[in-house]
């Protein structure tokens, strides 16, 4: 009669299996580590090892593919091989592959050995041997879900706190604040081009296929892995994803974030009511372009004010084409008023005209500029010394914070947690050197291209395209509204300020407010971000 648990293992052969998840690689569970006990084991034990693996991946999640070419490769085996590992959790953290693994222990096909516990399963284990294997199992399984409810628990309480939980959206980059924690910084080279999507796809002006393309001239790109230009998919995305003005979306709930913001919710929402725009635009005119398509509400009733084509044929046989404004008549909202396209151009010429600024006039306004630009450099040269100054001191102190440690004055901790520190008032200083090489510098050729284009805004309306007019419309003006045929507007900022200029006194008034006041300066490069290189407000 066979004894149960006195029968010894038969295998003579082995294979070594080492597997760790990056997170347990840096908490002592390395490869070589695991590897070197089962092979002091396998030494002791007199089995010959016939092949190594070394894992890395997740013992609960996926696939498993490592751990499947495992096993085919024990079943290939004609005699019986023994599975060395290390722990019970390295080879399953789960009863998933309880059934596979165990049918070919009674099979005879392979021996499972596990070094620390020191114990073996093979054909002919007791009951009670197969019950420790199992209850081994249980208890790797509980310190996954117990970790994983810990992730859970974590990941909720930075949600309330207003932190983001994943990579962040395009620009944004990822670091780690002072005390090694990971937060989310506005993306120097990103956040601008990304501003600049937004502000474009809001005139309504283009679709997401010419996004798509003006992302490309504008040399915007991904900042993951090939670092590649966006797909349409995902300029769909950025525009409908909130975290741009301060709210995260997760599982379809929004949460306020406490990062700085990239745009205005009310930027947001035009975008958005762009988008449903489109889909909405009936079929019979989506092929049709008018100039204030989706641009117009009416100041009685509050909805889109809609543009019709009547056409009429002469008794020469020549075709005549009128565009009208369809909306509601002051005497009678329930009624409709037909308003002639060139009524409301007109008005809209009269108020570009308002912001003309003369050759000479702009030629003296640019000498302005660079006179105070030339005051302000001994400023600017003087700051950047002692920049460039702290920066080396904070270098120096980073030579002697690792001589600290390499003596061992100081502990691991505290040497990290001194060196996050230096790294970021480094990484802070190293943002106030850009913003004095490139801000100044940046806001002086964003005000004379703004004010280039807006001394030619008349001209350029008058002999652009109906995209460009369109364009030029959404540029200069906040809000429109008509009520009759009469236009009632809002201009933009800085636009509505230079209406108010009438000679070069009140326009040196006005640049030095521009240079000075934070809103009005981020309306001007905003301003310029949207014309563009070219200097052409219909660009």
């Amino acid at each position: 009669m066979i004894e149960f648990g006195k029968i010894q293992p038969v295998a003579k052969i082995a294979i070594i299996l080492s597997r760790v998840s990056s997170k347990e690689q840096e908490d002592g569970y390395s490869i070589d580590a695991q590897m070197f006990r089962s092979q002091q084991y396998c030494d002791r034990k007199n089995l010959s090892i016939v092949k190594r693996f070394e894992i890395i991946e997740s013992s609960t999640k996926g696939e498993r593919r490592d751990f499947t070419g495992m096993i085919n490769f024990a079943k290939r085996q004609r005699e019986p091989i023994a599975i060395v590992t290390d722990k019970i959790d390295r080879l399953q953290r789960s009863l998933q592959e309880y059934p596979l693994l165990n049918n070919l222990v009674l099979e005879g096909k392979i021996e499972l050995h596990f070094v620390t516990e020191n114990y073996i399963i093979h054909k002919h284990s007791a009951g009670q041997e197969r019950i420790v294997w199992t209850m081994g199992v249980l208890m790797a399984q509980s310190y996954v879900e117990s970790l994983r409810d810990n992730v859970i628990r974590g990941m909720v309480q930075k949600v309330r706190e207003g932190g983001w939980i994943a990579l962040a959206p395009l620009g944004y980059l990822n670091t780690r604040g002072e005390r090694g924690r990971g937060e989310i910084i506005i993306d120097p080279d990103r956040a601008p081009l990304v501003r600049r999507l937004f502000e474009t796809y809001a005139t309504g002006a283009f679709t997401i296929g010419q996004m798509h393309q003006k992302s490309k001239e504008w040399g915007l790109r991904t900042h993951i892995r090939t670092r590649g230009y966006l797909v349409r998919s995902q300029i769909y995305k950025i525009l409908n994803n909130p975290f741009y003005y301060g709210q995260m979306r997760i599982k379809g709930q929004l949460y306020p974030h406490h990062y700085e913001h990239l745009i205005s919710q009310e930027l947001f929402d035009k975008c958005q009511a762009v988008m449903k725009g489109w889909k909405k635009k009936p079929f019979l005119w989506a092929s049709k372009e008018f100039v204030f398509r989706g641009l117009i509400k009416c100041a009685l009733t509050g909805k889109m004010v809609t543009t019709d084509q009547k056409t009429k044929r002469k008794a020469n046989g020549e075709i005549s084409k009128w565009t009208y404004l369809r909306t509601a008549s002051p005497d009678d909202p329930a009624k409709t008023l037909w308003i002639r396209e060139e009524v409301v151009l007109k008005q809209v010429e009269e108020v570009l005209k308002g912001i003309y600024i003369s050759p000479d006039m702009l030629k003296d306004m640019y000498a302005h500029i660079n006179q105070m630009q030339m005051s302000e450099q001994e400023f600017h040269t003087r700051q950047m010394k002692e920049l460039a100054a702290e920066l080396n001191s904070i270098q120096t102190k980073k030579d002697k914070l690792t001589d600290l440690l390499i003596d061992d004055i100081i502990d691991r901790p505290e040497y990290d947690a001194r060196k996050n520190s230096l790294l970021s008032r480094k990484k802070e200083i190293e943002g106030h050197i850009l913003a004095h090489q490139i801000g100044d510098d940046g806001f002086n050729k964003s005000l004379c291209l703004l004010l280039d284009v807006i001394s030619n805004a008349y001209n350029l309306f008058n002999s652009s395209t109906i995209e460009d007019k369109r364009r030029a419309v959404n540029f200069v003006f906040a809000n429109l509204s008509l009520k009759g045929d009469k236009l009632l507007y809002s201009l933009r900022e800085p636009m509505d300020h230079f209406v108010k200029c009438t000679d070069l006194s009140k326009w040196r008034t006005l640049i030095d407010t521009l240079r000075t006041d934070p809103v009005l300066r981020a309306a001007v490069i905003k301003c310029a971000l949207c014309i563009g290189p070219d200097k052409d407000v219909g660009q």
